[in-house]
């Protein structure tokens, strides 16, 4: 773990007191889960191999699931990933017949990441990395920039055995064609179209001269695509993080269109678990009620509920078994939350104990607080713990001199409320061949 950076300070303190997760500096403040992390790591390593992998991860509302998945993201980054990471919303998810599930493909190459640009942003860098190891090493054997362009097609041949391969290696050979004269316009249309954001093939055809656009129906094999690409450049793999798993399964309130998505991610389990697909990664990210309300979770769809039973023969304590592709978070213990709450200290004091805002009595003190308050939900909710440490020391900060004991057992802690069940707006953007179903009895819709 490296220094502290004061970006880094900034971003947890403004994060944990929002009650967010950060995006920077994770490894200051991580606790416990040691097991789950060697189980991506288990999962990074396959996908290194030339494998790939799926995984979801589930817990109850605030208990440290987007955490998780962020600092999953920041494993990759340190194994030489490209990371991709998105919120799937009712705007866009991984089915959808009115531009959503294109929507969800354009967020997640757009949050591009790789260790060098770790907050997103990285499909330029990405595309001219592969370019400019081609372009050295064929000049080095005496090629023209008119034979480099000829020789994309076949550096890129492994690609064509890929569904829309053909198109994807000419708008790379046409980014490199830009590169090369200086055509921005050029490079920029042929970013646009490997981001997903051409609407019609016509206008593609006239930018670039190919035939096809990444579409509503087609993400996947996209995604793909870029699992082998990226390896062509010379990372590990690609993994994709898909945080907000129970917007498919209580928020939107088409059964037909729920279904659709649920087989969309049974194709990606089907396809991970086979060996049908290579250098790529999924982790998906949801509450319990996602994974098992039998009316409206993964469950519900017969033929997810077997991929992902977490039923077994087996019941021996301590004794975990990560092969099932469900991890469920458990809570973190007093000892862990009382090392996080330590840590958090030490992320406000720059890492100087002279600096602590409070000693390690505060600490114990203010947990006394929290179990006194919370009761039987002291272990399940470390949000609202989080955010009430935070902004109680936030307060010692910005007012020197004050007593620490004076704020302890007035500082409010206010739990969480778990998202109303109050029904959303149906959703109207059914599949285009729609079949009669039957509306669910009643609709629950989770504000995350």
């Amino acid at each position: 773990m490296g220094k502290l950076k004061p970006r880094e300070r900034d971003a947890i303190i403004q994060s944990l007191s929002t009650g967010v997760v950060p995006r920077i500096g994770l490894e200051h403040i991580q606790v416990g889960r040691k097991n789950e992390v060697s189980a991506i790591l288990s999962d990074l390593e396959k996908i290194q191999d030339d494998g790939a992998r799926v995984r979801f991860i589930i817990g109850r509302y605030g208990s440290g699931k987007s955490f998780f998945l962020n600092l999953c993201r920041i494993v990759a980054l340190e194994k030489k990933f490209v990371v991709a990471q998105a919120d799937i919303s009712l705007e866009r998810r991984l089915y959808s017949s009115d531009n959503h599930a294109r929507a969800l493909y354009t967020e997640l190459v757009h949050n591009f990441a790789v260790r060098a640009k770790p907050e997103g942003g990285a499909l330029r860098g990405l595309v001219e990395r592969w370019i400019s190891d081609l372009e050295l090493r064929l000049k080095k054997d005496g090629k023209s920039n008119t034979e480099i362009l000829q020789q994309i097609p076949i550096e890129l041949k492994e690609l064509q055995d890929y569904v829309s391969g053909y198109d994807f290696a000419t708008v790379l050979g046409k980014y490199f064609e830009g590169y090369q004269q200086g055509n921005d316009a050029l490079m920029a249309s042929a970013l646009r179209w490997l981001s997903g954001e051409y609407s019609t093939k016509t206008e593609a055809r006239q930018d670039l001269g190919v035939r096809t656009i990444i579409e509503d129906n087609n993400i996947y094999d996209y995604l793909k695509l870029w699992g082998r690409f990226v390896r062509m450049a010379g990372y590990s793999g690609l993994l994709v993080n898909l945080d907000e798993l129970a917007v498919l399964s209580h928020r939107l309130n088409n059964a037909q269109a729920r279904n659709s998505n649920y087989e969309t991610i049974l194709h990606i389990v089907n396809d991970c678990n086979q060996g049908n697909v290579s250098g790529i990664g999924f982790i998906f990210a949801g509450t319990d009620e996602c994974l098992k309300d039998p009316r409206r979770g993964l469950v519900s769809y017969g033929a997810l509920e077997s991929r992902l039973s977490q039923k077994s023969d087996f019941n021996v304590a301590d004794l975990k078994d990560f092969s099932n592709p469900v991890i469920e978070l458990e809570n973190l213990s007093k000892e862990d939350t009382y090392v996080l709450l330590h840590n958090i200290r030490n992320v406000f004091a720059f890492e100087d104990p002279a600096k602590y805002l409070i000693p390690d009595k505060g600490i114990e003190g203010f947990l006394a607080h929290c179990q006194n308050t919370l009761g039987a939900d002291f272990y399940l909710t470390p949000r609202d713990i989080i955010r009430s440490y935070v902004r109680m020391l936030s307060i010692l900060e910005q007012n020197p001199g004050t007593s620490w004991e004076s704020l302890l057992n007035t500082t409010p802690i206010q739990k969480t409320q778990e998202p109303d069940e109050t029904c959303e707006k149906p959703d109207v953007n059914i599949p285009k061949k729609p079949v009669e179903s039957k509306p669910d009895d009643e609709l629950v819709s989770f504000k995350l």
